[in-house]
């Protein structure tokens, strides 16, 4: 049976992530969606053009919502990366565009009768995924947003080369929002077989943080957009699900103790969350998982 994809939203992050689900041959179709038709017709011709230099082939179908009806993913990279270029670099500048977006979008999967799994990129991410589930009217554990996947990467990155290790050499993870009220769980990070706490001081783990939070921003003014860090976390995330890998992977899905979909690591297979994982945070983590939830809570209930 051909694996099928669907990416609704060709910009910087919806074509990146085709080009590298394509290039991997994770899927056998892909049905690419974007209202500007010019460009996603002129995308689909790019990768058409690039099938002789591949190894793996691929079926490239355009805008049509049918052929989502047996899709195993559909991916929602729509959004307006232009409205995040503000003096507070804040993600919930694209809400009122996003959230007007996925009634329709919801709408259009639910008439294909489409049952696979949402991977939600766009942003603000969790409260976007929470309104995609709402409207979809799909089991919770089968709409899940990239999150903090990419945080965590960041983090990843700022410890390797803090400590001089491969960054996949880094375990832990960044939780909550996939915004400003995220936070390292430090409690969690290990390197070298050890607590990071062993070899940091509280002020280098601050300045660490710091870094992975603002590292979409240092991305973002430096080219206006972000395209590689985000789309290789939703790759990842994709080819879980398709492989059903049962991959632990920090990521927006439904956290029932807090009533809200956040960062929280899960096992992910070919039915989505398979598993949410158990951690034990100290109590100023968990106050902080609490406060970034909250905050989630009232975006989403505003957004209705």
């Amino acid at each position: 049976m051909a694996r099928k994809v669907g990416i609704i939203g060709m910009g910087h992050v919806g074509s990146t992530v085709a080009h590298g689900l394509i290039a991997q041959g994770t899927f056998d179709d892909y049905i690419l969606i974007d209202t500007n038709e010019k460009k996603v017709m002129a995308d689909a011709v790019d990768f058409t053009d690039a099938a002789a230099n591949l190894n793996q082939h691929a079926n490239i179908i355009v805008n049509d919502y049918e052929a989502l009806a047996d899709a195993d993913v559909v991916i929602s990279a729509l959004g307006n990366i232009a409205l995040q270029d503000n003096p507070n670099a804040d993600r919930f500048a694209e809400l009122p565009f996003t959230a007007k977006e996925v009634p329709a979008v919801a709408k259009k999967l639910k008439a294909v009768g489409f049952k696979g799994i949402i991977i939600v990129i766009s942003n603000p991410v969790d409260v976007i995924t929470s309104l995609y589930q709402h409207y979809s009217g799909l089991p919770k554990e089968r709409v899940i947003g990239t999150g903090t996947l990419l945080d965590t990467a960041r983090m990843k990155r700022a410890v390797s080369e803090r400590f001089v290790v491969d960054a996949r050499s880094v375990y832990g993870y960044n939780l909550g929002e996939h915004g400003n009220s995220q936070f390292t769980a430090w409690s969690q990070v290990r390197i070298k077989g050890q607590a990071i706490s062993e070899f940091a001081s509280p002020k280098e783990l601050e300045d660490i943080a710091h870094e992975a939070m603002i590292g979409g921003h240092t991305v973002f003014y430096g080219k206006k957009y972000t395209s590689y860090g985000i789309a290789s976390a939703a790759i990842r995330l994709a080819v879980a699900v398709v492989s059903d890998s049962h991959e632990e992977l920090p990521v927006s899905n439904y956290y029932e103790p807090l009533d809200t979909y956040l960062s929280y690591p899960a096992i992910i297979g070919r039915q989505g969350v398979i598993e949410q994982i158990k951690l034990t945070l100290p109590t100023e983590e968990e106050d902080k998982l609490a406060y970034s939830a909250d905050f989630i809570k009232r975006k989403f209930a505003e957004s209705l």
